[in-house]
C-alpha cells in the first residue's frame, strides 16, 4: 500500500506539472519570455528565490520531468556563475539521489528476485567497483542522468556512494551549462550549448578514468614487479606446474596455438583423477554394481546368487581401467603435441622464473612470460588423537593398499558423509564388507536438498552401509590387533571396533614447495586469484583444485581454458572466468546429479522459485530395467520456464543432466526441451515428462475452457 500511495503522489505530480503547462515555462523560449519577471522577484527576495528555485530544481529531478537542462540555464541566468553552479549542484545530487531511492524501493526488490542470477556479474562489478563506473557515466552528458538515477536505483550501491559520485561527476557538465545560462540572450538552441567539439571533449573525459585505472594498474603491477629483474628473453612463452586436468589443457591449447610451453609434474601424468579419484573409483563402482546386481537377479527374472570373487582381481581391473586411460595423459601424447614435459619438483623462484628438481638428478632453471600453477589437490586428513598409530587409508592411498588383498576388508569404517565417502561406502558394502559410515553432520551429502540426502542414505542403508550421522570422531584406540574408533553422539560415547579406516572428510588445495609464500601469493585454503585467475603476479595464474571454489576435474578444465588464454593473450584481451552453469555428479547407485540451484540454496539466497517433479518410476525404460528409483526436479522462475537449477536421482543421472546444462547454458526452457524429440524408450524422455509436468501445472485453463465450449458447439 505504501508503494502504491507513493506512486499515486508521483502520478499526481506529474500530472499537475502537465495539466497547469509547467513544462512550457521549462523551455527555452519559455526561459527567456520569463527571465525579466524572474529577476524582479530575484531582486526583491534573492534568498527565498534561491530557495524555491533549489527546491523546484529537486522536485523536477527527483521526478525524471524534462526540464533540467533549461533550469540549469536558468540558474546561471538569474544567479551568475558562482551561486548558479553551488545551487545546481547541490540540486541535481539531491534530486537525482530521491530519484534513486525512489527506483530503489519500488523496484529494486523485484527486480533483483526476477532477474538476480544475470545481474549477478553486474551486482559484482557494482560491489567492487560501482562508484567508478558511476563516476564514468556522470562524466559524460550524452547519456541521460535521468536514466542513470533509475537504474542505478535497481543496483546494490549505496546510496552515499551514489549521491557524493553524482554531485563530483556532474560537476563538469553543470559548470558548461550554469556558464551558458549566463549568455542565456546569445543562445538559441539546447543543440548549441554541446558542440560537436564540445561533446569529444566530454567523451574524452568520460575515457579518461578508464585510461586512469589502466595506467594505475600498470602502476600497481610496477610495484608488484619491484625488487624483481624481468629477464630481456624468455625461454618459454608459458610453463605449467601440474599435470592434471588443469595443468593438461592449460599445456594443450597453449601448444595448440604454437605457444612454446613446459609442463612440470613431480608424480603422476594426468593428476588425481587419472590415478586416485575419477578413474579407478568409477572401475570399482561398476564392479561393485554387477555384484549387486548378481545378488538381486530375480528382479530380472533369473536366479539371484551371491557373487563369487577375488578381490584381488577386482582390484587389479582397476588397475588395469587406469592403464587403459593413461594413454591419453601420457608423457609421449603430450611430448607429441608439441609440449616439453618435464618430471620433478617444481618451485617458482621469481615472478618469471621456476627451478626444477629434476628425478633425473640435478636442477633445472627455465623462464617464462607466464606460469599457470595447477598443483591440485589431496584428501585433508583429521586431527584425532589415536589416527596415526591405527594407520589410516584415504582415497589416494588406497588404491594400492588394497590391491594385493585376497579380501576385501571384513569391517571398514569410513569417515565423511560427503560424495567421495558415499560413493566407497556403497561400493565397499556390495563387495562384501561390513561398512560404518560416519558424518558429523544431520544428513549425507548436505549440500543437496534433504530429499536427496534421505534417498541416498536409504539406498546405502539398503545395501548393508550401516550410516551413523550426527556423530563425532573423538579418538582411535588399539589394543593388540583390535583397533577401534570411539565417536560421540547426544553427548555419549561408544567405541566401535575395525579392520581399516578410510578418511573420505575433503580435499585441500597443493599450496606448499612451491615458492607461493616466499613470493607473497596469498592463499585462504586456495591461491587467491582476480577474475582472470591471475594471482597477486599479473603473469602468475592458478586452475584447478588449487584455485578453487569447485574441486571438479571438468571445473579444472574449465578453468585452464582460461588461465590459458589470459596467460598467452591477456595483453591484447582478458576474459572472466564464467561459473554461471557448474554441474557435478555423485556416482553412488542411483546417481545424483545437479546443476544450478537447490531448493535449499534458493532459499538461502532468497531466490522466488516453483518446483516441477517427475518420478522416474513413471518412465518406461526404467520400468523395464527394473530401476525406477528416483526424480527429475527443476526450479523455474515463478511463472516462467526458465530454468534456476535440476536435480536428477536415478540412473544415468549424470548423463541426462547434459541436456539441462545445455540448456542453461544457452538460455533455453523447458517448452524446448518438450518441443524436442527424445528417441523412445529412453532415459532422457525423463527431461522431456520433467518439462511436460512443468506445462500441465501452467496450462491456461480459462483457454481450455473456452477450447471446450467451442468443440461442444461444433458437435451440433
Amino acid at each position: 500500500m505504501k508503494k502504491i500511495g507513493l506512486l499515486l503522489l508521483i502520478a499526481l505530480l506529474a500530472t499537475g506539472f502537465f495539466y497547469f503547462d509547467l513544462h512550457q515555462l521549462l523551455t527555452l523560449t519559455g526561459l527567456k519570455d520569463g527571465l525579466v519577471q524572474f529577476e524582479a522577484w530575484r531582486n526583491d527576495s534573492p534568498i527565498l528565490v534561491g530557495g524555491g528555485f533549489l527546491l523546484l530544481y529537486v522536485l523536477v529531478t527527483a521526478l525524471s520531468l524534462p526540464g533540467a537542462a533549461i533550469m540549469t540555464l536558468a540558474a546561471g541566468a538569474l544567479f551568475g556563475l558562482g551561486w548558479g553552479l553551488l545551487i545546481v549542484s547541490f540540486a541535481s545530487s539531491i534530486g537525482a539521489t530521491l530519484a534513486f531511492l525512489v527506483s530503489r524501493y519500488l523496484l529494486q526488490a523485484t527486480v533483483q528476485s526476477k532477474f538476480g542470477d544475470r545481474l549477478a556479474a553486474i551486482n559484482q562489478g557494482i560491489e567492487k567497483e560501482g562508484a567508478f563506473y558511476l563516476f564514468t557515466l556522470r562524466l559524460v552528458p550524452v547519456f541521460p542522468f535521468f536514466l542513470i538515477n533509475l537504474l542505478m536505483g535497481l543496483t546494490r550501491i549505496r546510496a552515499f556512494t551514489f549521491y557524493w559520485v553524482s554531485q563530483l561527476g556532474m560537476l563538469a557538465g553543470t559548470f558548461v551549462y550554469v556558464n551558458a545560462g549566463t549568455q542565456l540572450g546569445q543562445i538559441d538552441s539546447l543543440s548549441g550549448i554541446l558542440s560537436p567539439s564540445l561533446l569529444l571533449s566530454f567523451v574524452l573525459l568520460g575515457v579518461f578514468p578508464l585510461a586512469s585505472k589502466k595506467i594505475l594498474d600498470w602502476l600497481k603491477a610496477r610495484r608488484v614487479y619491484q625488487g624483481y629483474t624481468k629477464p630481456k628473453q624468455f625461454d618459454r612463452n608459458m610453463i605449467v606446474i601440474g599435470a592434471g586436468a588443469g595443468g593438461l589443457v592449460s599445456a594443450y591449447i597453449a601448444a595448440t596455438v604454437k605457444a612454446k610451453v613446459t609442463l612440470i609434474e613431480a608424480h603422476k601424468m594426468g593428476g588425481d583423477c587419472l590415478n586416485y579419484g575419477c578413474v579407478p573409483s568409477k572401475a570399482l563402482i561398476k564392479s561393485a554394481k554387477v555384484a549387486n546386481q548378481m545378488r538381486h537377479a530375480e528382479q530380472y527374472g533369473l536366479q539371484s546368487s551371491e557373487p563369487s570373487f577375488s578381490f584381488k582381481q577386482v582390484m587389479q581391473r582397476v588397475q588395469k581401467v587406469i592403464r587403459q586411460v593413461e594413454p591419453h595423459d601420457s608423457v609421449e601424447r603430450y611430448t607429441g603435441l608439441g609440449v616439453d614435459v618435464v618430471q620433478g619438483y617444481a618451485k617458482i623462484i621469481d615472478p618469471w622464473t621456476v627451478e626444477i628438481d629434476l628425478h633425473e638428478g640435478g636442477t633445472k632453471r627455465m623462464t617464462a612470460r607466464s606460469i599457470v600453477l595447477a598443483t591440485g589437490a589431496r584428501p585433508f586428513v583429521p586431527d584425532l588423537p589415536g589416527l596415526d598409530e591405527v594407520g589410516y587409508l584415504t582415497s589416494d592411498t588406497l588404491w594400492q593398499a588394497f590391491v594385493e588383498r585376497d579380501e576385501p576388508p571384513k569391517r571398514l569404517v569410513i569417515l565423511g558423509g560427503g560424495p567421495i565417502g558415499c560413493e566407497l561406502a556403497q561400493s565397499f558394502a556390495r563387495l562384501g564388507s561390513s561398512v560404518t559410515q560416519i558424518e558429523r553432520s544431520a544428513r549425507l551429502m548436505a549440500r543437496e536438498d534433504k530429499d536427496v540426502s534421505e534417498l541416498a542414505e536409504a539406498t546405502l542403508r539398503a545395501n548393508g552401509v550401516d550410516v551413523l550421522t550426527q556423530h563425532n570422531a573423538v579418538r582411535f584406540e588399539q589394543e593388540g590387533d583390535t583397533k577401534r574408533i570411539i565417536v560421540e553422539h547426544n553427548g555419549e560415547q561408544r567405541a566401535l571396533e575395525f579392520d581399516d579406516v578410510i578418511c573420505a572428510v575433503g580435499r585441500q588445495a597443493r599450496l606448499e614447495g612451491y615458492g607461493l609464500e616466499e613470493l607473497g601469493i596469498e592463499t585462504k585454503g586456495t591461491i587467491v586469484t582476480n577474475d582472470y585467475l591471475e594471482t597477486l603476479f599479473p603473469n602468475i595464474y592458478a586452475a584447478g583444485d588449487v584455485a578453487g571454489p569447485y574441486q571438479f576435474t571438468h571445473v579444472a578444465a574449465h578453468q585452464a581454458w582460461y588461465a590459458a588464454v589470459n596467460a598467452l593473450f591477456g595483453s591484447l584481451k582478458r576474459f572472466k572466468v564464467d561459473y554461471r552453469v557448474i554441474p557435478w555428479t555423485t556416482f553412488i547407485d542411483p546417481e545424483v546429479a545437479r546443476v544450478g540451484l537447490s531448493e535449499q540454496e534458493a532459499q538461502d539466497k532468497g531466490v522466488a522459485y516453483e518446483v516441477v517433479r517427475y518420478g522416474i518410476d513413471d518412465l518406461d525404460r526404467a520400468i523395464a530395467d527394473s530401476a525406477g528409483q528416483g526424480f527429475v526436479k527443476v526450479l523455474t522462475v515463478p511463472g516462467k520456464d526458465k530454468i534456476l537449477g535440476v536435480t536428477i536421482v536415478g540412473e544415468h543421472a549424470g548423463d541426462l543432466l547434459a541436456e539441462f546444462v545445455l540448456a542453461m547454458k544457452h538460455g533455453l526452457g523447458l517448452n524446448k526441451i518438450l518441443g524436442t524429440i527424445h528417441t523412445y524408450p529412453t532415459w532422457a524422455e525423463a527431461n522431456k515428462y520433467a518439462a511436460g509436468e512443468w506445462k500441465r501445472a501452467h496450462a491456461p485453463e480459462k483457454v481450455l475452457n473456452w477450447l471446450e465450449k467451442y468443440h461442444t458447439w461444433r458437435r451440433g
